[in-house]
């Protein structure tokens, strides 16, 4: 087994179980300790785990995992949430696209749509976007966040304040089993929290590794979404309360279940 593959199996163990033990570890994929150590120093490294004495644990929920490694995490589940998202897109809709890797797939599959005018304050959706002929894309303007190409604060929010838009698509970095919906960025909940007043219907993508995670501002509720595409059901019981709330859930199955 490769190191990327084994790495990736430990971070879903971890999300699985809550933390991991190298012990436990060197003998689920036969290797030695050393192996995993090394294994576990690189995951922390990058801040995808912390590291504690005899193992590791996920990362603390004030901060987010590194942009680059949330790129690759779940691209098979995030590919087929896009594909689901998208199609529910009208052409010659009106549509603001927040920040997040999820959202950024979603814009891969609009590119053959006709007629968008399109509204971000993420530099990778406009450059994803860019390259459709028939996309009216515009930037809103704000503080650039450099980890992930966000444009954020109260000029980003000012900005979005004159629009209206037909569709209004957001991600989310946790979502909690009360249906609450948590970011880690106290600057983008109001940008987001904008972004679902001034939108007359809201889809929301977020794979099932959000369901895992905490973080510690809230942006708004399921009961605010029109839609939410993920790829694993729902708890009953959260379940229930987005019948109750009229969100729409589709679960789809990803591209890749090892992806």
């Amino acid at each position: 087994m490769s190191q990327t593959i084994r790495q990736h199996q430990i971070l879903e163990l971890a999300r699985r179980e809550g933390n991991v033990t190298v012990e436990g570890l060197a003998a689920h994929f036969d290797v030695t300790l050393q192996t995993i150590r090394r294994d576990l120093t690189e995951l922390a490294d990058s801040g995808r785990l912390e590291r504690k004495h005899g193992g590791a644990v996920l990362p603390s929920g004030t901060t987010n995992i590194g942009y680059e490694h949330r790129r690759v995490m779940n691209a098979g589940a995030k590919a087929a949430i896009a594909r689901a998202c998208a199609a529910s897109v009208p052409h010659d809709a009106s549509v603001f696209m927040n920040i997040g890797t999820s959202i950024e797939a979603v814009a891969r599959e609009l590119l053959h749509h006709s007629g968008l005018m399109v509204v971000t304050n993420n530099m990778n959706v406009a450059g994803i976007l860019g390259a459709n002929r028939d996309c009216t894309v515009i930037v809103a303007g704000g503080m650039l966040r450099r980890s992930d190409g966000g444009l954020i604060g109260n000029l980003t929010t000012e900005a979005i304040g004159h629009f209206k838009f037909d569709l209004g698509i957001i991600g989310c970095s946790a979502l909690d089993r009360d249906g609450e919906i948590l970011d880690f960025d106290f600057q983008e909940v109001g940008v987001t929290r904008t972004i679902i007043r001034q939108s007359r219907r809201v889809r929301l993508v977020a794979d099932h590794s959000k369901f895992r995670r905490t973080a510690p501002a809230r942006v708004a509720s399921l009961r605010d979404v029109d839609a939410f595409f993920t790829d694993r059901p729902l708890d009953p019981a959260l379940a229930d309360l987005c019948a109750e709330w009229d969100t729409d859930v589709t679960v789809v199955e990803p591209d890749d279940p090892t992806a």
